[in-house]
């Protein structure tokens, strides 16, 4: 009897699930062993959306990278994520449900600070690694550090600084000349005080009074926080902003339109594409600092995530999902079949250097939880983000 024949792309994809199979099984036809199911609990909804989104985005590119390599130890990898709106409210219902119900190994990737505030302890209670959280913030770098908490990306602390540095020793702006905006709550939080602490190493001892305008999580609401950095009696040069795309996009606005002649620094957070995309040609000159390297390089990891994901679909942001998925690939295959989360973090706090393909080695240890203090400056030119080879292109000193 003639049986119809299946449309290519399903047999395709029938070719690629049985090899999958058989290289994760050794044999055509038997049951693989479990995956190794992760879970990230983000903004996939919201204000914040395009964050989680573009975050998911990298951490499934590599996962499917490595399933297609025959997985970790013999298991595939399997992401679960959940939405919480970058609302920390429901964060925790949404990281038990995975934890106990969905029996994950591990949290990837979560978004957020006011939302880690929420998922730290829970890590910590349940004995879960949370691996790689998209956020800078100092509650999930103590020390000596949580035991489960792990990060990829630099501080705030360390991105503030960075634009402290390049304003004060590089462009000639004088401390007093610096102010700030930002989210009101931890996020906003842990990058003020992270500039206020380089500000004051930079010999500013009124640091903490500099001009600060703050805006409400989650909305438009920057009217009021503008105002405060409008103050007549005082110069404002350079404008250090710790928010998210939207409300940041809509201040740099009316900032420009009340006449606020100033150089605008965001952290990483903001997405540096979604805001250059909101502002259209009120973006030239605004600066992003980066926590991960331009994701259109030459070094083997970019090499590898420009070929698992299309160009339309490249930016930081998943380029730093990449990373983290890797880097916690890489300390999973370290553990061997029968991981536990407590050999996973014995096995990262080993001393053994790691290699992600970046041209340098991540050294980690029982004192130090946190892959990379690097960080890169862009600038908007022309509508798309370039990097920023020295600050002094954005002016003359005075």
């Amino acid at each position: 009897m003639h049986r119809p024949s299946r449309p290519a792309g399903l047999a395709a994809l029938a070719l690629v699930t049985a090899g999958l199979t058989t290289s994760l099984t050794g044999r055509a036809g038997a049951d693989p062993p479990p995956a190794w199911r992760v879970g990230m609990v983000t903004a996939l909804t919201g204000p914040s959306q395009a964050l989680g989104t573009r975050m998911r985005r990298g951490v499934e590119a590599y996962f499917g990278l490595a399933n297609r390599r025959g997985g970790v130890n013999g298991r595939a990898l399997e992401l679960v994520a959940r939405d919480d709106g970058y609302e920390p409210g429901k964060t925790g219902p949404a990281m038990r449900a995975l934890i106990d119900d969905e029996h994950v190994f591990a949290m990837l990737g979560n978004v957020g600070t006011p939302t880690a505030v929420v998922a730290v302890p829970i890590a910590n209670e349940k004995h879960v690694p949370l691996f790689a959280a998209y956020t800078g913030a100092n509650v999930l770098r103590k020390t000596p550090p949580d035991r489960y908490v792990i990060n990829y990306r630099a501080s705030y602390a360390e991105e503030t600084a960075e634009m402290v540095r390049g304003l004060i020793e590089e462009l000639g702006v004088a401390p007093s000349e610096i102010g700030f905006f930002t989210q009101n709550d931890a996020y906003g939080d842990a990058g003020w005080t992270g500039g206020v602490a380089a500000l004051e190493r930079h010999g500013y001892r009124d640091a903490a009074l500099a001009l600060h305008g703050r805006y409400p999580r989650n909305t438009l609401d920057v009217e009021d926080g503008l105002s405060r950095l409008l103050d007549p009696r005082h110069r404002v040069r350079a404008v250090i902003m710790v928010g998210a795309s939207k409300p940041c996009a809509r201040f740099i606005r009316l900032a420009r339109h009340y006449g606020l002649d100033a150089i605008f620094i965001n952290v990483s957070f903001v997405v540096g594409e979604a805001l250059a995309g909101e502002l259209g040609s009120d973006g030239e000159g605004v600066v992003v600092t980066q926590v991960v390297p331009p994701p259109e390089g030459d070094t083997p990891a970019a090499r590898e995530f420009q070929d698992a994901v299309p160009a339309d679909q490249r930016d930081y942001v998943s380029f730093e999902g990449f990373l983290a998925a890797r880097a916690f690939v890489t300390t999973l295959g370290r553990t061997g079949p029968d991981a536990t989360p407590d050999r996973l973090v014995s096995a990262l706090e080993s001393g053994a250097p790691f290699d992600l393909g970046l041209g340098s080695r991540h050294v980690l240890s029982p004192t130090e939880h946190q892959f990379s203090h690097r960080v890169w400056s862009t600038v908007i030119r022309g509508g798309q983000l370039v990097p920023l080879g020295s600050w002094r292109t954005l002016g003359g000193r005075p």
